[in-house]
């Protein structure tokens, strides 16, 4: 964040990935709608987007004006303007957007705000990193693709406008690292401890077959790793449902800590305004800062 003045500051982001789906359209607008994430977790608007490309010569250029098209679609749905832009070559097609949004200063909701007690509420369901596996090994379900693909281009417009209509205490979105990775970051730079019920988390049906079956991205099996020794989970949670926690995201919903006395109110305007979840997934506690118990709900 850049404060320009006492009612006006910018937030400045940028991310770019390879192809996650097949659909040149489909992926721009994928990762547009995953660019402007980091604004809306803080409470801002995008304004204003400059395309990174990287392209190999020769790959079909009309594919490249397709993937384009889609970034720039997402990002007028998203209120942006789309203002340039750089292109390298590459022997990998990569894309995304450098971002510059606008939040008043006092309205700017942090990472680091979560106090003990703050219901935890989950936008989007988890299992975009491996069903994006299985969609390159070839055995993902079409109708499991669609539903994933819908919700990776969800802007979090919406559930931003929701979150600062009530008034939270802190927020993430939740992405490369996990739920449980960025859980953990928002709980230790907010000195809490964490809570989350397992069977409340919202999954995407068939997703537990395809984690089983093993089809699995390697970001989530770093997160697994790098993120397991502060992980506390019952013996009753099943290694499925750690994986699936664990599992990377691309263009995830907004991880959000709000009052008790808020949470009804935040999860009704939610529903409202159709978010892909509104789930109240656990709650900060007072202990060790970063640490998180992973339980079934009681």
């Amino acid at each position: 964040m850049y404060r320009i003045s006492d009612d006006l500051a910018l937030l400045l982001t940028v991310d770019f990935f390879t192809p996650i789906v097949d659909d040149p359209y489909l992926w721009g607008a994928i990762a547009a709608a995953n660019a402007f994430s980091d604004c809306y977790a803080m409470g801002g608007k995008p304004v204003l987007a400059l395309n990174l490309l990287g392209w190999p010569q020769d790959l079909d250029f009309d594919l490249l004006a397709r993937v384009l098209e889609g970034g720039a679609d997402k990002a007028a749905e998203a209120g942006a303007s789309v203002v340039g832009g750089h292109t390298v070559e590459d022997q990998e097609p990569k894309y995304g957007m450098a971002v510059t949004g606008m939040v008043h200063p006092d309205r700017l909701v942090r990472s680091s705000g979560a106090l003990p007690g703050l219901s935890l509420v989950l936008t989007k369901p988890l299992s975009m990193g491996i069903i994006s596996t299985a969609v390159k090994r070839e055995r993902a379900p079409a109708a499991l693709v669609e539903q994933a693909i819908a919700i990776m281009a969800t802007l979090n417009g919406p559930a931003a406008e929701a979150m600062l209509e009530v008034g939270v205490e802190a927020a993430t979105d939740v992405t490369g690292f996990g739920l449980l990775g960025h859980l953990h970051n928002v709980a230790k730079l907010s000195g809490v401890s964490a809570e989350i019920w397992s069977e409340a988390v919202p999954v995407l049906d068939g997703v537990d077959a395809l984690a089983a079956e093993g089809l699995v991205p390697g970001g989530t099996r770093r997160n697994a790793s790098y993120y397991s020794p502060f992980v506390d989970f019952d013996p009753a949670v099943g290694e499925t449902t750690r994986t699936v926690l664990f599992d990377a995201q691309t263009s995830g919903g907004l991880l959000i800590a709000v009052d008790p006395a808020n949470e009804a109110t935040l999860v009704e305007d939610l529903r409202r305004r159709g978010t892909p979840a509104s789930a109240v997934i656990g709650r900060t506690v007072a202990g060790e800062p970063g640490r998180i118990s992973v339980r079934p709900a009681s």
